[in-house]
């Protein structure tokens, strides 16, 4: 083995036992989840949400750290802070995904593994939510499937993390 392919296999077998670090944004207005128009988002509460994401977190052998704001800036100083702390983001920008460039920025500049999720599907919505300032920065983006999105975001951002070059 060259010391090229070492290093490369003691990286894989590092971030394989060692827990990842997932900084979950969740955006404007998703701190009402369980209130809010029940029929589009469910009735689940942010709470309950963030809970499932750590256990989920558990068994992929990683920990979550969520945040919820209103404030974009607020957001924006949040994925900066991310870097050296966390290996990716799961993120939810809420309406700041049709609007903000500033996040679709701070993503860029951070350069680290993002998944955009939804709770509901932005596609069968008002033609305004069709369009992603986030989803060209992202690995990649779920939506539609109420919490699993959330879920299922977090299980391929940790397998990315994982199984990345």
């Amino acid at each position: 083995m060259t010391d090229r392919a070492v290093v490369k296999s003691l990286k894989v077998v590092a971030l394989t036992l060692e827990s990842l670090s997932v900084l979950v944004l969740h955006g404007p207005n998703l701190n009402l989840l369980g209130q809010r128009e029940p029929g589009i988002y469910g009735s689940l509460s942010l709470a309950e949400i963030n809970r499932l994401l750590e256990e989920e977190a558990k068994k992929l052998q990683a920990k979550v750290s969520p945040l919820q704001s209103n404030h974009e800036g607020v957001l924006v100083d949040s994925i900066h802070g991310a870097l050296g702390q966390h290996e990716g983001i799961l993120i939810n920008a809420g309406a700041y995904t049709h609007t903000s460039v500033a996040l679709r920025d701070a993503i860029a500049g951070v350069n680290l593994p993002t998944v955009e999720v939804h709770l509901s599907n932005i596609y069968r919505r008002e033609e305004f939510r069709h369009d992603s300032y986030i989803a060209p920065v992202a690995i990649g983006q779920i939506s539609g499937f109420g919490v699993q999105s959330y879920l299922l975001g977090l299980q391929a951002l940790v397998h990315h993390l994982r199984n990345k070059s």
